[in-house]
């Protein structure tokens, strides 16, 4: 975006240089890349003057030569040798005095010397347009009016002014930020805040506007109010097409646009100042003299400006009159309807169009233009009719236009600012700094946010039109802290942790130790994106096609469901890091599943841990083996016992249609997630050389479990523990996890333990059996345990075993 320093100044009155206001633009987010200095003509014509010609004589030895005295205010008559036809005693002119450059429009430059031409002495050049860079035109000199005072520089006598342009690199969330009353705007925010300067937006005045005529109007009709919310417009006569003034051409050229005409110029200039694309039409060419807002028609063809036909379909909006597409709306106009130099009536359009309609129409048929990039991103819905009237004033002055009809305004947009409650105590926790609050408000209001009820905890605000991208408090902070100045948020020296025990545990405190703890097993964190292929999803059968979440208007079938599950990126991102060689990967990730149904779309926060490669990297003293299951459950127990939670965890099979040997995880009861070996036709799927597992646990549920457990204190145990071991034959079909709840409610003092390190199915043990290893750990805190009360201790457990699953004792 290119920013005229010159003109920015016109709403914001400063005396700042512009290498000043660059570094206080980017200090607030609109990061100025380059500041560059522009000249309307290159070299400002420096060294040339105007000159009075004195004295014209026939050159002795050629004809088409003349030999002029000229007086250039220095009171000496000066001996020029002048080739133009046109040139008479009397004249005043531009000269070109010894040592100038010139740039001429050809793109050469010439520097002028004292010579001699056909034996006659030269003490500089009387020049053409062309030779000045003024203009084209070679068919003779300059000749200005007679009222030019000899001597003065051709730069102040033609009134060329440099100026500055800033190159700011926008984000695509600030449109607003697409004109130079947007860009003025933050501008002046920050230097208020900054230094206590009470500056004011200088925004162009259209009091004046005022219907000349009845003799023209267009009707409009808009049959689409979703596609295009607002529409307003208005029609001009006798309309006198032609270039447009120096002051316009400079402000247009110095953006890096091309004058057109006056006509074309206004819109742009408009465009560039308010951030409102504007289009203007030949109302003489709109067949039944009437406007209609419609979608195209199936294979409707329609000539664009460029000369091109394109093919409609009906997603395209379009500008029709009564018979045909007058322009595709938002994007680019049609050739049946441009302005030209005989155009006398113009219905003049402002609009505002859908965002993601403009997109689709833009992208299918491969068009960018400055128009649909602002629509595209949305534009600022209450200035359309002030950007219309703006512009209408600005065509009278340079078209001498008359405004023939009053404003038509077909306004079905929402009439509401959108409504945010900023707390000041989670400003201060984001940003680490406190804000006075007067200053806050100050900011907001800088910034046109409406203020409404406030107390000493927070403040109310409505979002101003302008600001499409602010919903959430989080959004009003950025707001505040880039007028503040991200630079004035310090760095600390130092780190500080809060030995506070939060009487209620959040989702942030669960990232922080879940995070923490993966990070210190060797695990990295990923993001990716929550879009996948619903394709892939319902081939798959991994989610219930009726539960999938679908974009109303995705950019590419790859990327048009909200992730059902969390294996996707981590699958991507395994394939990412494979094809460059990284093959042993441990990642985590926290992010959001989607799902629908009758009541609605429901959101889980969900975290995500998945493993591939070697279990550790080759060592000596080490076995150099592929990670298994066992590895990704022992994760998965290593963050539970993070948690507090290990011991409420029960464990059982899952079905499940993309994981192969899946394991359900409850705790309390309630279902936490599904681990297991990603199933071969996903890793297919994927490009996955390698076996990977992964698992993903509800955090709401760890959560609760979290928020349930108490905290207690014990001392580390005086007395030593004790392991006993039992062989059991067991039903096939019975899991560990019913044999440790059997054995920890048979003997809730002493035992502490109970692990499973062995299991043996063959054909040494009876049809439909099987047979655990299992350890048992006891401990009494109060005193060493003697061998009697383990024997009685293990005698209890096994005749519980023995009783609720029929254990034996494995010989």
């Amino acid at each position: 975006m290119r920013i005229s320093y010159n003109w920015l100044r016109q709403y914001v009155h400063t005396d700042l240089t512009p290498q000043d206001a660059a570094a206080v633009l980017t200090s607030t987010g609109l990061e100025t890349e380059s500041v560059e200095v522009h000249e309307p003509v290159k070299g400002m014509l420096k060294g040339v003057v105007v000159g009075h010609v004195l004295q014209c004589d026939k050159h002795p030895d050629a004809d088409r030569l003349t030999v002029c005295a000229v007086d250039l205010g220095d009171g000496e008559p000066h001996r020029i040798v002048c080739g133009a036809p046109n040139v008479t005693v009397g004249q005043k002119v531009l000269v070109a005095t010894v040592g100038a450059v010139l740039h001429m429009n050809d793109g050469t430059s010439i520097t002028i010397k004292k010579s001699r031409i056909r034996g006659q002495e030269s003490n500089g050049m009387i020049c053409a347009e062309d030779e000045l860079g003024l203009g084209k035109s070679h068919a003779g000199i300059m000749v200005l009016d007679p009222s030019a005072v000899a001597g003065t520089p051709a730069g102040e006598y033609l009134g060329l002014v440099s100026d500055h342009v800033l190159e700011i690199g926008l984000t695509p969330n600030r449109t607003d930020a697409m004109g130079h009353v947007g860009v003025a705007r933050d501008l002046i925010a920050a230097l208020n805040h900054r230094t206590g300067s009470t500056l004011q937006l200088q925004l162009p005045d259209v009091s004046a506007f005022a219907q000349d005529d009845d003799v023209r109007t267009t009707p409009i009709e808009v049959k689409d109010a979703l596609a295009c919310p607002r529409y307003t417009g208005l029609t001009l006569t006798q309309v006198k097409v032609g270039p447009s003034p120096k002051w316009l051409r400079d402000r247009v050229e110095a953006i890096g646009l091309k004058p057109i005409n006056n006509v074309v110029d206004v819109t742009n200039y408009v465009q560039h100042e308010l951030g409102q694309p504007l289009h203007a039409f030949d109302a003489d060419k709109l067949d039944g003299g009437r406007i209609v807002v419609r979608m195209a028609q199936a294979k409707e063809p329609f000539i664009t400006l460029d000369g091109k036909e394109r093919i409609l379909d009906t997603t395209d909006l379009v500008i029709a009159d009564a018979e045909k597409p007058a322009c595709i709306a938002g994007v680019f106009g049609g050739a049946n309807s441009g302005v030209t130099e005989a155009t006398t009536c113009v219905f003049l359009e402002s609009a505002c169009f859908d965002p993601s309609t403009i997109r689709r129409t833009a992208r299918r048929h491969g068009l960018n233009t400055d128009a649909s990039f602002r629509f595209e991103r949305g534009v600022d819905v209450d200035i359309t009719e002030y950007a219309l009237r703006r512009a209408a004033l600005l065509l009278k002055e340079v078209a001498g236009a008359h405004i023939s009809s009053s404003v038509i305004n077909v306004d079905n947009s929402l009439k509401h600012r959108h409504a945010v409650h900023l707390k000041f105590a989670q400003l201060e926790q984001l940003s680490g700094i406190t804000i006075d609050h007067e200053a806050v408000i100050r900011i907001l209001e800088t910034l046109d946010f409406r203020i409404g009820d406030r107390d000493a905890h927070g403040v109310h605000v409505q979002v101003p039109a302008y600001r499409v991208d602010v919903h959430r408090p989080v959004d009003v902070i950025e707001e505040i802290l880039r007028i503040h100045g991200f630079d004035q948020v310090p760095l600390p020296d130092r780190l500080h942790v809060p030995t506070i025990v939060h009487a209620a545990l959040t989702l942030e405190h669960l990232h922080e130790r879940t995070g923490a703890h993966l990070a210190t097993r060797g695990f990295r964190e990923i993001m990716t994106p929550s879009l996948v292929a619903g394709v892939h999803i319902k081939k798959a059968g991994i989610a219930d096609p009726d539960a999938l979440v679908q974009l109303a208007n995705p950019l590419s079938s790859e990327l048009d469901v909200l992730r059902p599950t969390m294996h996707h990126g981590a699958l991507q991102a395994m394939v990412h890091n494979i094809n460059r060689q990284q093959r042993d990967l441990r990642f985590f990730e926290r992010g959001r599943t989607y799902a629908r149904s009758d009541r609605g779309t429901t959101e889980k926060e969900m975290l995500a841990i998945a493993i591939t490669g070697r279990r550790w990297r080759e060592r000596w003293r080490a076995e150099d083996r592929a990670v298994e299951f066992a590895d990704l459950k022992e994760e998965v127990e290593a963050v539970l016992v993070r948690l507090g939670l290990l011991d409420k965890a029960t464990w059982s099979a899952s079905e499940s249609t993309w994981m192969s040997d899946a394991v359900r995880l409850e705790i309390g009861g309630r279902p936490v997630g599904v681990l297991g070996r990603i199933s071969d036709a996903e890793l297919k799927a994927a490009g996955l050389p390698q076996p990977v597992f992964f698992a993903e646990l509800e955090e709401e549920v760890l959560l609760d479990a979290c928020r349930a457990e108490r905290i207690t204190y014990a001392e580390v145990p005086r007395f030593p523990a004790v392991r006993r071991d039992l062989s059991l034959v067991l039903a096939a079909d019975v899991r560990f996890e019913q044999l440790r709840t059997i054995a920890m409610n048979a003997e809730r003092k002493l035992l502490r333990e109970v692990d499973l390190f062995d299991v043996y199915e063959g054909d040494k043990l009876p049809t439909g059996t099987k047979s655990y290893a299992l350890s048992f750990i006891l401990q009494d805190a109060e005193k060493t345990l003697t061998d009697e009360q383990v024997t009685k201790t293990m005698d209890r457990i096994r005749t519980a075993l023995e009783k609720e699953v029929s254990a034996e004792l494995r010989a």
